[in-house]
């Protein structure tokens, strides 16, 4: 009995806790942004992301500069809630070792600040006519014409992001190994190859 009212417990406080940190990223996106306080957390971020934030050319560390606040914090909640495989991603998507809610949105904020770069990575060019044709009949309606997303529906920017990310991340979505995905978006990559992904990213990646 008393182990059973031990794990009664154990699962409440669990809830509590899930519920609180739940309620750290939507408080969040209700607060106003300090650049300053965002610059000096980020250093947290700059040792893969580097310092401009443009991750690196080969596709292991992402470009997040430029990317809208409301998407820096839905991904900081997915993995943190493992609906995104990132390991080394857990302990610094967590509210208390990022700061709290203010902190989350100055850093946040800080990010979406940084300039992009047209000098990302891109792929091999030959099947970049595929590539536009698969982004125009499947993407454009929530990532843009020119891969800018959009802030208020939470859309990610895609522009200038490396070829070799892009492809990882299309076909971690497809395969169901990327669980955080828009139901829409799965529906509408599933039955789409390798090869289709890989164009398709690398069209992307030279917007």
């Amino acid at each position: 009995m008393q182990s059973f009212v031990l794990s009664i417990v154990t699962l409440f406080f669990l809830f509590v806790n899930n519920a609180i940190a739940q309620d750290v990223y939507a408080q969040a996106l209700l607060l106003k942004p300090n650049l300053d306080n965002g610059k000096e957390s980020y250093q947290l971020c700059a040792s893969c992301h580097l310092d401009n934030g443009l991750g690196k050319v080969n596709g292991s560390f992402p470009v997040i500069a430029s990317q809208h606040q409301s998407v820096i914090i839905k991904q900081l909640k997915d993995i943190q809630n493992k609906y995104r495989q990132n390991p080394t991603m857990y302990p610094f998507s967590d509210p208390q070792t990022i700061g709290g809610a203010q902190a989350m949105i100055d850093v946040a904020a800080y990010i979406q600040s940084l300039p992009s770069s047209p000098d990302n990575g891109v792929g091999s060019g030959d099947g970049l006519e595929n590539g536009k044709n698969l982004y125009l009949n499947n993407c454009t309606g929530c990532h843009g014409y020119q891969g800018e997303g959009n802030a208020q529906n939470v859309f990610p920017r895609i522009k200038d992001q490396h070829f070799e990310y892009l492809a990882r991340q299309l076909k971690w979505i497809r395969d169901g190994y990327r669980t955080n995905g828009n139901s829409n978006m799965l529906n509408l990559i599933k039955n789409m190859s390798d090869k289709d992904l890989e164009d398709l990213a690398d069209y992307v990646s030279r917007f």
